[in-house]
């Protein structure tokens, strides 16, 4: 059996190529390995990368909505918030109440 082939992979470098949104196999082909090699052996790596790519794109949301932008502001509130454009709140379809005085 073949002695297995020895690549200079920084795991550093791995955490940041996955934070940009690299796929294990754009790695793979940044340091001339298989993509199992960087799945198996840097998979806490790759965590890491992609929760830090989320993070800072999440920053970058909150700035654009805090600076005043609607529809970013409307995006946040639908997706973190669970709000929507429907107006009613509930599925109930009777009529609401109407008192003329």
């Amino acid at each position: 059996m073949a002695r297995p082939k020895e690549y200079n992979i920084n795991p550093e470098e791995i955490t940041k190529l996955a934070s940009y949104g690299c796929t294990n196999t754009e790695i793979s082909d940044f340091y001339g390995c298989g993509e199992h090699v960087i799945r198996k052996t840097y998979a806490e790596y790759l965590t890491k990368g992609r929760s830090e790519g989320k993070i800072r794109l999440r920053k970058i949301q909150w700035g654009i909505a805090e600076k005043g932008n609607a529809v970013m502001g409307i995006w946040l509130g639908k997706n973190i918030l669970g709000q929507s454009d429907n107006g009613m709140m509930e599925d109930d379809d009777t009529p609401l109440p109407f008192n003329v005085e």
